[in-house]
């Protein structure tokens, strides 16, 4: 029989510092992460699921994966040559292509309310197509999306978050390409913060307000008002999820461009988007949109329609979900930024779960593309303490279980 197997971890290493944003305060990372092996060959995806996002988190997601019958997509992956699979892959939605492994799992789930567990499984039989054919990351992008040239780096974006201070940021955070500042509860605290950030980075470079859905109706276009007097180029997601109608009135009172995250998980919540004039950006981020499939769709959607985009990430990825998003990232580098995923902030030595870890050039902020083949990584020993299920002989065992069976 040919080896095969799959492997579940419930990824949670403690992070070097908090991060708080207005939605959730972080200090361990909480994501999924699936191993595939077919014949020898072992594939390796991710998700970051947030409750506050998609209404997904890992404990209901890794609930969904035991209903997703193993046994189809095991033989799928060797009935199928995996050119020929790609090739499908690159011209239809993961979830159509494998829609015989995820209906009986996902079939009448809310759109969106899947993301997370389609993300985990399309990344991780993606990197297990990418081994098989040696072939990067880049080349698992759908077509829609691609550009005639890809850059050779790219430059990343800076966040700002609440538990760091401004002048810390500004001192060892640089150089900077793009500023994301996750606003706090107090406006003219933000306003402080803005004002420094331009005192000392002048006009030139862009600065984004992540309110993470904490305004209201009534406090939106005041708040908006003063931060564009202090030089904020961008709020991102300022009100809660599909307020449509508000995030109009917004961005005509104000005139300051409008980036939605939490709102856009599908590509039915950008065409409202657009039909309500509700946004001028929209942030892309793997696990929150279904996958590197979905996301390219939502890419080309958006330039189709003249909106921008943001490549944009979970906190607190841990690996094949870094390298993912770089991959769109070098096939759409008209990007308005890349956040990219900064496993060296988060995570000690000790603590990262892959091999090799994802690296930013700190000298440049800047990002090379994946190294490959697929993902261009491997689950090292640190991930064995988070294995929490295995597939084998045809049904899902607790990894404690391996050594008394």
């Amino acid at each position: 029989m040919s080896e095969s197997g799959a492997r579940l971890y419930r990824a949670a290493p403690p992070m070097l510092a908090r991060f708080d944003h207005p939605a959730a305060r972080r200090s361990t990372a909480d994501g999924l992460v699936l191993s595939l092996t077919v014949d020898g060959t072992t594939g390796v995806g991710e998700c970051a699921p947030r409750s506050y996002v998609t209404g997904e988190t890992t404990a209901s997601v890794g609930e969904t994966l035991l209903r997703v019958p193993m046994d189809r997509l095991f033989a799928r992956l060797r009935s199928v040559p995996p050119e020929d699979l790609l090739e499908r892959l690159r011209e239809a939605p993961f979830e159509e292509v494998f829609a015989e492994v995820l209906s009986p799992a996902v079939a009448g789930g809310a759109p969106g309310r899947n993301n997370n567990l389609i993300c985990l499984i399309e990344t991780a039989v993606l990197d297990l197509i990418a081994r098989r054919l040696d072939l990067p990351a880049t080349d698992l992008v759908p077509d829609p999306i691609r550009t005639s040239s890809e850059p050779s780096m790219l430059p990343i974006s800076q966040v700002l978050d609440l538990g760091t201070d401004v002048d810390t940021f500004l001192n060892e955070r640089g150089p900077f390409h793009f500023v994301k500042v996750k606003a706090s509860t107090d406006l003219e605290q933000d306003v402080r913060t803005i004002t420094a950030i331009r005192e000392r980075l002048g006009p030139e470079i862009p600065v984004m307000v992540d309110a993470n859905m904490s305004w209201t109706s009534e406090t939106a276009v005041p708040n908006a008002l003063r931060l564009r007097d202090v030089g904020v180029d961008l709020l991102e997601e300022p009100l809660p999820p599909r307020s449509w109608k508000d995030l109009r009135v917004l961005r005509r009172e104000t005139g300051v461009r409008v980036m939605l995250d939490e709102s856009i998980l599908t590509l039915a919540d950008a065409r409202t988007a657009v039909d309500t004039e509700a946004c001028d950006a929209v942030n892309v981020r793997v696990a929150k949109n279904g996958g590197l499939s979905a996301s390219s769709r939502l890419i080309s959607y958006a330039r189709g329609t003249g909106l921008a985009f943001q490549i944009g990430v979970q906190v607190a990825e841990v690996g094949p979900l870094i390298n993912a998003g770089r991959a769109l990232a070098f096939r759409a580098p008209d990007a308005l930024t890349v956040e990219a995923g900064q496993s060296d902030r988060f995570f000690a030595d000790s603590d990262v779960i892959v091999s090799p870890r994802p690296l930013v050039d700190r000298r440049t902020n800047t990002l090379a593309p994946p190294p490959g083949p697929g993902f261009g990584m491997r689950l090292n020993a640190s991930a064995e303490r988070w294995a929490s299920r295995s597939w084998s002989h045809d049904r899902w065992i607790p990894a404690s279980s391996e050594v008394t069976s």
